[in-house]
């Protein structure tokens, strides 16, 4: 198994134990190691990586563009996370990570309105920057 050490920069631990990390494209990779996955949450295709990953098209302070496809590419995502590196990333690793961070939170059985304050405690108290992210995030479960 290859997953994130917990206390490693940008990581959250989800209330099953899984580890995934989050972070701002534009601070670029932190130290240690790789991923073996990556979501990248951006409006236009992200630079080629060496790593398995997926576009999931999300323009900045906004939601992501297909619904459907973002609650299968979270669902894969923490199916991963148990035995890979699984990262999200958008431009600063707040708004649409943290959004995206915490619908993972949602699928590993935090109810949808405790979802934002997980996110903000365990990963960045920033996270999660509009009225319609976290109205997202409350509706993802049904």
């Amino acid at each position: 198994m290859t997953t994130w050490d917990a206390k490693a920069t940008g990581v959250m631990v989800l209330p099953s134990g899984l580890t995934v990390r989050g972070r701002g494209l534009r601070n670029g990779l932190p130290a240690g190691p790789l991923p073996s996955y990556g979501v990248y949450l951006l409006g236009k295709r992200p630079p080629e990586v060496s790593w398995d990953s997926h576009w999931l098209r999300w323009p900045d302070f906004r939601l992501p563009a297909d619904r459907d496809e973002a609650r299968r590419v979270f669902a894969g995502a923490l199916e991963r996370a148990g035995s890979e590196r699984v990262e999200f990333a958008c431009g600063g690793g707040r708004g649409r990570t943290g959004t995206a961070l915490a619908c993972l939170a949602v699928l590993d059985g935090i109810p949808g309105s405790e979802a934002v304050e997980f996110v903000r405690q365990n990963y960045d108290r920033h996270a999660v920057e509009t009225p319609w992210q976290k109205r997202f995030i409350r509706r993802f479960a049904d």
